[in-house]
């Protein structure tokens, strides 16, 4: 990643400003400050870490939606068809691209890690492309990828075996997807899991634990509340149920597995917990004790933590349960049930939460906010804003045209919000349930 060098930034020329992430000046202007620089791809898969091919794609010429597809290593030689993961990257809707640094690395080691084969979608972004452009992007991907019309997919896809999943922004696209794959429109496609890690969603009011949250957060209270509109072009506001999903649609779901993955020090960690407590009471999650729905919680981390530190124990711990779920066989026996992980006024027992993925905790702040401002005054990496994302040459493992992308959330007014949480809790009268993670 890396920080541009800006000129002094007069207050009165910006528009809305999520820094240290993006601005957006009067004049129209789109500044994305943190970037990851583009990766090209390689079908050599000795040219990669752990041995994985990586190809792009053009999925819809007309809304330029293409995909990075990772494949690994012995899928050639192999008889087994590989399970399909459809993934979409984060940055707050509005920066970051499969095609940068951070996402390729991601990928192809989800695609080594779990023997999977990758689409890492590149949607559209807003501001230019206000939301729901992302979704309708992703939808068409996991349609494309349904049809097995590409070679890779035709020749070594399950597709009784496809995984949405994303994180962050992108979290909350898979979840989306699913619910879409799951409506009229859906016809055929069928998901086996859904896999959210560290989800974007809000509402209208804080939780009461929100209110009185007092943590270190890279995601500040006060940060949250303006994105929803920005990224819609003004067209919706927080109490969208696109971002506050009513437990019906929660319901609905048609996929047969679901994974959410949270940070101890997030600010959006209780989003993530009610969604995962919503989907334990449905039907689909296992009748009631919620066994086919696993939550997992990283002790002492911020949100996004495992894509800037992939080495780190909990990072590679939570890889191994995503990748452990991926290949949860289809008629795996009854997990053992997990103590209780969700917060009081998620749940009515008394236990104490109990958290997953233990690691002492290294803020979010030292891993990559100094490392920005660090960068800032020593002028590393400059370059001028832009008004839209150019244009990005697709090809088979050709070099398209080096460019570099914007990063996750930024600063937001207070004043967005109605008031504190006064609202009913939702209760889970059981401990929570899921697949055992391994050791």
């Amino acid at each position: 990643m890396h920080a541009q060098k800006n000129a002094v930034v007069v207050a009165d020329d910006v528009a809305i400003d999520l820094h240290p992430f993006i601005r957006k000046y009067n004049d129209g202007r789109v500044e994305r400050i943190l970037r990851s620089s583009f990766v090209p791809a390689s079908e050599d898969p000795a040219a990669s870490r752990g041995g994985v091919a990586a190809r792009d794609v053009i999925i819809d010429e007309r809304n330029g939606v293409s995909a990075r597809l990772f494949l690994p290593s012995g899928a050639d030689g192999g008889r087994r068809l590989l399970p399909v993961v459809v993934y979409f990257h984060g940055g707050c809707f509005c920066t970051e691209s499969a095609f940068g640094r951070t996402y390729h690395r991601y990928a192809a080691s989800l695609a080594s890690r779990a023997g999977a084969l990758v689409v890492s979608v590149e949607y559209r972004l807003a501001p230019e492309h206000p939301v729901p452009a992302a979704h309708d992007d992703a939808w068409a991907a996991l349609r494309w990828a349904a049809s097995l019309s590409d070679p890779w997919l035709a020749d070594h896809a399950d597709p009784g075996r496809t995984f949405v999943a994303g994180d962050s922004a992108g979290g909350h696209i898979a979840y989306r997807t699913a619910v879409r794959a799951a409506s009229r429109e859906g016809g055929d496609i069928g998901i086996e899991g859904l896999i959210i890690i560290h989800p974007y969603f809000w509402g209208a009011r804080m939780l009461p634990s929100e209110a009185a949250w007092d943590g270190e957060s890279v995601i500040k209270p006060h940060q949250v509340g303006e994105l929803w509109p920005f990224v819609t072009s003004g067209k919706a506001g927080n109490d969208d149920p696109w971002i506050d999903p009513p437990v019906e649609e929660v319901a609905s779901l048609t996929c047969r597995r679901a994974l959410v993955a949270v940070a101890e020090k997030d600010f959006l960690r209780d989003r993530g917990r009610l969604l995962a407590a919503r989907m334990r009471g449905c039907a689909w999650a296992g009748g009631g004790d919620g066994r086919n729905v696993t939550l997992v919680e990283s002790e002492g981390e911020d949100h996004g933590f495992h894509l800037y530190s992939p080495l780190r124990a909990t990072s590679r711990r939570l890889m191994e349960s995503i990748v452990q779920f991926i290949n949860q066989p289809s008629h795996s026996p009854a997990p053992l049930r997990w103590p209780a992980t969700i917060l009081s006024e998620l749940h009515d027992t008394t236990d104490s939460p109990q958290i997953l993925l233990p690691m002492p905790t290294r803020e979010y702040k030292a891993v990559f906010i100094d490392r920005l401002e660090k960068r800032t005054k020593t002028g590393a990496s400059s370059a001028n804003s832009t008004a839209a994302n150019a244009s990005l040459t697709i090809g088979r493992g050709k070099l398209a045209t080096k460019k570099s992308y914007g990063l996750f959330f930024g600063r937001t007014r207070a004043h967005i919000y109605g008031g504190l949480a006064s609202a009913g809790s939702l209760q889970c009268p059981r401990p929570f349930c899921g697949a055992p993670l391994s050791g």
